[in-house]
């Protein structure tokens, strides 16, 4: 499952099931969770990823076990990082964390995180992790209106969940549409990429050029 288990995919000798399982949870749960802290490990296609090589795996419950090491990692990674920023907010020189998050967090987009968290809660919280880039501007949003923990934790669970099911529905769309699960890992991963780069795309297109 995930990196280690792909390269595995694509050769003609692939683990047994049970290898791959016994490996392949684990990894998707670290990394998803390292994702989560430091958001530079592309998450989604890596679950997507994960959900091609269950896709063709005989095990049962494969598919639902990538959906809930997934989802379980994400949240606690989310969750993690939320109460560092929470640290962060309540010491004299802040934290690298609260910084990392303010680093990744442009202006206007903060802007508009902050705004529509206002005028429609948590509901823009559960929306965020499905936007490709707008879980940290709506997550400093969350930080810097003083929501207690327990409320952040309490709207990221569906919001995890949602994110889960989403880019694991893509790579069972990549494996169906192809035989070897190798084929159907580089449609998922073009696919997520795609999904990633497209409203940066947007956003250039559809800004004004400067006089």
């Amino acid at each position: 499952m995930t990196w280690p288990l792909l390269a595995a995919a694509s050769t003609s000798t692939v683990a047994p099931e049970s290898t791959q399982q016994a490996i392949g949870y684990p990894t998707l749960f670290l990394l998803v969770l390292i994702g989560a802290l430091v958001p530079v490990v592309p998450t989604g296609a890596l679950v997507s990823s994960a959900a091609v090589v269950a896709f063709h795996q005989t095990a049962p419950f494969a598919l639902a076990l990538v959906f809930v090491t997934a989802s379980l990692a994400a949240f606690l990674g989310d969750a993690a990082l939320y109460w560092l920023g929470r640290r962060g907010m309540g010491s004299k020189n802040g934290s690298r964390w609260l910084e990392a998050i303010r680093s990744r967090a442009p202006e206007e987009r903060l802007a508009q995180a902050q705004e529509r968290l206002a005028d429609h809660g948590v509901t823009v919280l559960v929306l965020s992790r499905l936007v490709p880039a707008g879980r940290i501007p709506v997550m400093l949003a969350c930080l810097m209106a003083k929501w207690p923990l327990r409320r952040f934790v309490r709207g990221n669970f569906p919001a995890c969940l949602a994110w889960a099911v989403t880019y694991q529905l893509i790579g069972i769309l990549g494996g169906s549409l192809f035989r070897e699960p190798w084929e159907g890992v580089v449609a998922a991963v073009a696919l997520t990429v795609v999904i990633s780069a497209a409203p940066g795309v947007w956003r250039r297109i559809r800004k004004p050029a400067k006089v």
